[in-house]
């Protein structure tokens, strides 16, 4: 008698990997034994069936699991038989699978000689990115690899080129174009002719004729791979792959800060290969519409369980559309669930409407040092709080030269003979091609543990110590000769800024106050940036502001970086997409008012660029983009900036914005700690110093300094009401109208 009801068709597929002899054992020649055969195999294929249900088709393991009982029947002698039938089971239930498997839409005579045809598994860390999945390549045909940010793509591309995928076939050859986010300075330091020649095994003539082919001039060739820009650096990794005669080109975001014409003339290369399969990852949605043949799409669904598959459809990205309506986002720059919400940039002084300028260059000039012409000449320039602007050029044509002036990294070569004003406390939020470098210095970090050490002492700990504020041995030296212990404040007087100086060993009554040109003259550049950096995060209220988990977790939250990969996640885990997004919310801490972003749409899903361009169309601050997605930046940008020759040129004009960058207090929601937690339960709320207001004017209605505010908070806090009395001036026996809570000053009676 059988107890166990297994699933019939694995039940038969067992049957019918069992020798002859045992079959007949099963058909009851033997009664009693018959019934006891029955029960080991349904025993079986109950077993096997919780194995495929759980997505496990290691051979291995089914050969584990079921040879103990397999063994049992009497026509199963000896171990080597034992796992050939367990062999011949598993192989019968994988094919009855694959049989029946809707992860592809291809027919057998689609074309093309079959190249791989494999199942596997896909982790990172401990996560399960892709379980028990099908990847069937063809020769030829060109693939885009297609999924939201994060789902795993840049993993797979890795675990291909390396190899690492279950049954990858050993012979075949790859070449991998990376999206370049990673900066290796050992990379960069090596020349670019040199480079090629050593990583493709061609001769020098094939090397410099593809080279050209991609407007490398001598001086390039020559030079080192970190003097080129990110187009540049991209050209080359393009050159490389175009010289290596590979089985399959895996190419991860290649068309990352190319120009337009460098980007047909990959299409047509990508379109012309007959012999090399194309894997391609690309957020460029009318890229891959124009190269790719085929799509394989990452894919969810319920009766697979919580782990997603790969699934091939035929045809172009339009037609992929058509099978599967729901993914049209992919042509869309919108977004349904995904939001990014941007703090407001604050008041910058002086400033009274979005249409006042904070930025003008009059007749700027640029030219880099020891060459002999202007790499920017005669720029006449404009920005305010209204300005949505993306700068347009080829690669190579002083676009990021432009910014890193407008930014400050960088001064005109003629600041005698130009205008060049910048508001002194303009705070501008520079997300660069390169802005992964400093993210991945902390891979092992959370994304909030990583907020934490770059924000916890009140500014950008990141910035202070870039390459830009960096104080060298030279300015060094000169602060100490003059005995310099600090800049303590600033102040601007009849249009010119002075800063507050603070000699070692001079009272602090006989500081002095000297002018920016003064101190620039002495040398002291770098520590001046620092200074202003200070000042401007102050402003914006980062001397206030907790860097806790969980208000740290809210920001992300705002940017699309979900709490298990803030939070409980580390950076080295994060796709490009993901890093994206933390970047960007880094930048957004410090509530800027202009916004600065070279090749933005690098790495963003469609999703997440529709959220992008959602916050920056409804944020107050001022916008600079560098992008060549027209369809993007054409949806944020009316004002262009188009560099060439050495010119800008501007096209267009930006509309008048509502004023946002207004003066709010610095309020920061506080988190309930034990005891507040009680008080709000029912104990005591007079405990707490919520219940006391913000300090604007004292008693006698003039305005409190900003370090009297900062003193008030702390004593609000701490509910020290005699402190808050002694700032506000509230003469004993007085109450101030508008600050009631703090009494007359007088002992309680007994």
């Amino acid at each position: 008698m059988v107890i166990l009801e297994p699933p019939q068709a694995i039940l038969k597929l067992l049957r019918d990997a069992l020798p002859a002899s045992a079959v007949a054992e099963t058909n009851g020649t033997s009664s009693d034994f018959g019934d006891e055969t029955d029960e080991i195999l349904a025993y079986v294929a109950t077993l096997a069936s919780c194995l495929i249900d759980s997505q496990n088709w290691d051979s291995a393991v089914w050969v584990e699991e079921l040879s103990p009982y397999i063994s049992a029947l009497p026509s199963q002698s000896t171990s080597e038989l034992v796992e050939e039938t367990v062999q011949a089971f598993w192989s019968a239930a994988n094919s009855a699978l694959s049989s029946g498997d809707d992860s592809s839409d291809e027919e057998d005579e689609y074309g093309g000689e079959e190249i791989c045809n494999l199942r596997f598994s896909l982790a990172y860390g401990g996560k399960i990115l892709l379980h028990q999945t099908k990847l069937r390549l063809r020769r030829g045909h060109r693939y885009a690899l297609v999924g939201q940010n994060g789902v795993g793509k840049t993993t797979l591309m890795n675990a291909v080129q390396n190899g690492k995928l279950e049954g990858w076939p050993s012979d075949l050859q790859t070449e991998y174009v990376d999206s370049g986010s990673n900066v290796d300075p050992a990379h960069e330091a090596k020349h670019v002719f040199d480079h090629i020649l050593r990583s493709t095994s061609k001769s020098e003539a094939a090397c410099k004729g593809v080279l050209e082919q991609l407007k490398f001039t001598d001086v390039m060739m020559k030079g080192t791979i970190g003097e080129l820009s990110g187009g540049w650096q991209m050209k080359l990794r393009l050159a490389t792959a175009v010289l290596v005669d590979a089985d399959i080109l895996l190419m991860d975001e290649p068309t990352n800060h190319l120009d337009s014409k460098t980007v047909r003339w990959l299409e047509d290369y990508l379109c012309g290969l007959t012999e090399t399969t194309v894997l391609i990852v690309s957020h460029d949605t009318h890229f891959l519409e124009t190269v790719c043949s085929d799509v394989i799409h990452y894919e969810q669904r319920a009766t697979w369980g919580p782990h997603r598959k790969l699934v091939h459809y035929a045809g172009k990205m339009s037609a992929f559309v058509k099978k599967q309506p729901q993914a049209k986002h992919y042509f869309e720059l919108a977004t349904t669930d995904l939001k990014f919400v941007f703090p407001e940039p604050g008041r910058l002084e002086g400033i009274r409407t979005s249409t006042q300028r904070f930025l003008e260059m009059e007749g700027v000039n640029y030219r880099y040092p020891q060459a002999q012409v202007d790499t920017l000449g005669n720029i006449d320039l404009k920005m305010t709080l209204s300005s949505r602007v993306c700068l347009i050029g080829a690669n190579g044509a002083g676009k990021t030269t432009l910014v890193k002036m407008i930014v400050g990294d960088t001064q005109p070569s003629n600041p005698t003979e130009c205008r060049f004003f910048i508001h002194h406390n303009l705070r501008i939020a520079y997300v660069s091609q390169h802005a992964f470098y400093h993210v991945e210095q902390h891979i092992e970090d959370s994304p909030v543990s990583y907020f934490q050490w770059r924000f916890k002492d009140g500014f950008d700990r990141e910035k202070i110590d870039s390459e830009a504020f960096r104080i060298e041995p030279e300015e060094q030296k000169a602060i100490d000769d003059y005995n310099l212990e600090g800049i303590w404040s600033r102040r601007l007087r009849a249009g010119v800024l002075e800063y507050e100086i603070k000699r070692k060993n001079i009272r602090e009554k006989d500081n002095i106050y000297v002018s920016k040109d003064e101190l620039l003259a002495m040398g002291f550049k770098h520590l001046l940036r620092q200074t202003d950096e200070k000042i401007a995060s102050k402003e914006a209220g980062l001397d206030l502001r907790p860097v806790t988990t969980s208000l740290v977790q809210e920001h992300l939250d705002n940017f699309g970086l979900a709490q298990e990969f803030g939070t409980y996640g580390k950076i080295r885990g994060l796709s490009g997409g993901q890093k994206v997004k933390l970047v960007l919310a880094a930048a957004m801490w410090t509530c800027p008012h202009l916004l600065v972003l070279d090749e933005p749409t690098n790495f963003l899903d469609r999703e997440a660029l529709g959220a992008l361009s959602s916050a920056l169309n409804s944020w107050g601050g001022a916008v600079l983009m560098i992008s060549h997605n027209k369809e993007f930046y054409s949806s944020v940008c009316k004002e262009e900036w188009i560099v060439a020759d050495g010119k800008v040129e501007v096209v267009g004009d930006s509309d008048e914005r509502e004023m946002k960058a207004l003066a709010k207090k610095k309020v920061f929601k506080k988190e309930d700690t034990g005891d507040t937690k009680v008080e709000k339960a029912g104990g005591n709320t007079n405990a707490d110093g919520d219940k006391y207001k913000d300090a604007t004017t004292n008693f006698w209605g003039a305005t409190v300094s900003k370090k009297e505010a900062r003193a008030f908070d702390k004593a609000k806090k701490k509910g020290d009401v005699t402190l808050m009395r002694k700032i506000l001036q509230i003469p004993k026996g007085k109450v101030m109208p508008g600050q009631e809570e703090l009494g007359d000053g007088k002992p309680p009676k007994k």
